[in-house]
């Protein structure tokens, strides 16, 4: 799990949490520059308005992705009954997704290099 904390324009902080089932086994931490904060959230916008479903992974990625900003409160696994039939995603919503979700575990793994406490 990848979770950055922070505000537009400013640094923020990173948390990379590994698990052995459901169970915490390691955590890094570390800073986010507030150019790459600012670039994060130019991407996230992208998938603004993407659809989602609680249940299915319709994203084909194992991948979950929660984002709540003042621009965007969005979450792949969100009940969205507006989405209508979901079996079929736009193979360039899927590679967006993916992007996003490839640039935020790429953050994690260039920034959280410090032990954290578990």
């Amino acid at each position: 799990m990848v979770e950055v904390i922070g505000e537009i324009n400013r640094s923020a902080s990173i948390k990379v949490s590994e698990y052995n089932g459901h169970h915490k086994s390691s955590e890094k931490v570390g800073d986010v520059p507030k150019d790459d904060v600012h670039e994060l959230m130019n991407l996230i916008t992208t998938v603004r308005g993407f659809p989602s479903h609680e249940s299915k992974d319709v994203y084909g990625y194992d991948v979950k992705l929660d984002f709540n900003s003042m621009e965007i409160q969005w979450s792949n696994k969100d009940d969205d009954p507006a989405a209508g039939d979901i079996s079929e995603i736009a193979g360039e919503q899927k590679d967006d997704f993916k992007r996003v979700a490839d640039s935020i575990e790429a953050l994690g793994r260039t920034f959280a290099k410090k032990d954290s406490q578990i």
